[in-house]
C-alpha cells in the first residue's frame, strides 16, 4: 500500500479521536486521525507524524494522520484501512481460487472470504499497534466489534469452515502479538475461545516507510509456516 502525498508533522494534541492538532510547514493543521483507538502511547505531543495529503477540495481537513515515530522503536503506522490493503496482497501469493473482501457471513461482515478448489475459509483482519517490551498488544481500547467477530469465526470453525484472525503487525522488530486482557478481558476470552474451536492465528509482518506499508513476505512466510500448513497452503 502507497501514499501518494506524505508530508511531515510534529503532533500537538487530540481533542476528540477523529481529528488531530499538527505543525506542519510552520504553521498548526487541525488533521484527520485514520484510527479511532486509543493510541495513547504513540500521539505525544512533540511526536514526529506523517500526514497523507488530500486531494479532494470538498474535504473538512486537508491532511490524514497515517503514521508516527514511537522512540526506541521506529515508524507505526496507524492507518485503519492499511492492513487489509496488505493483508489483500499476502492473501494474493498464497493460491487461493477466490478472494472476496467484506463479506456477510452470520450476522458479521468479516474481511475476507477465500476459496481453493471445495474448501472454504474466512479470515478476519486486526491491525496491531501497541507495543510493550518487544510485544505486541491487540486492542488497545475495549472492541465489543473485534469480539462479535471471533464469536463468528468460532460458529464457522465449528461448522467446518476454515477460520483465521490475522494480526497485522504496522510496526517494526515486533514477531509476536498477545491479547490486551488487561484493557479487554472479553477479547481475551473471546480469542482463547476461538483457538479451541480451531480458528488459526495468522501474524503479518510489514516493511514500514512513511510513504508505503507492505506486507514482510519473508517473515511471514517464517512466522506462519506451521499455521498455513494446517491450511494446506503448503
Amino acid at each position: 500500500m502507497k501514499y501518494e502525498n506524505i508530508v511531515r508533522g510534529t503532533f500537538i494534541d487530540r481533542p476528540n479521536r477523529f481529528v488531530a492538532h499538527v505543525e506542519t510547514s510552520g504553521r498548526p493543521e487541525t488533521v484527520h486521525v485514520k484510527n479511532t483507538g486509543r493510541c495513547r502511547e504513540l500521539l505525544l505531543p512533540g511526536a514526529e507524524v506523517f500526514l497523507n495529503r488530500s486531494d479532494n477540495p470538498k474535504r473538512k481537513t486537508a491532511y490524514d494522520l497515517v503514521a508516527v515515530t514511537k522512540p526506541g522503536l521506529g515508524l507505526v503506522n496507524i492507518d485503519s484501512q492499511a492492513p487489509n490493503h496488505v493483508t489483500a496482497e499476502w492473501l494474493e501469493t498464497l493460491g487461493f481460487d477466490e478472494i472476496h473482501p467484506e463479506y456477510t457471513w452470520g450476522s458479521s461482515r468479516i474481511d475476507f472470504y477465500l476459496r481453493r478448489g471445495g474448501e472454504e475459509y474466512l479470515m478476519e483482519v486486526k491491525g496491531c499497534t501497541l507495543e510493550r517490551d518487544g510485544v505486541g498488544y491487540f486492542p488497545d481500547a475495549p472492541t465489543a466489534r473485534g469480539v462479535k467477530h471471533l464469536h463468528e469465526l468460532t460458529k464457522a470453525a465449528g461448522n467446518g469452515i476454515r477460520s483465521a484472525i490475522c494480526f497485522v503487525i504496522a510496526m517494526p522488530r515486533v514477531t509476536r502479538v498477545l491479547p490486551n486482557r488487561e484493557t479487554d478481558p472479553a477479547f481475551g476470552a473471546a480469542l482463547d475461545e476461538a483457538e479451541r474451536a480451531g480458528v488459526t492465528v495468522f501474524l503479518l509482518p510489514c516493511i514500514l516507510r512513511p510513504e508505503e506499508l507492505l506486507p514482510d513476505f519473508r517473515k511471514a512466510d517464517q512466522l506462519n509456516r506451521q499455521a498455513l500448513a494446517g491450511w494446506s497452503v503448503y
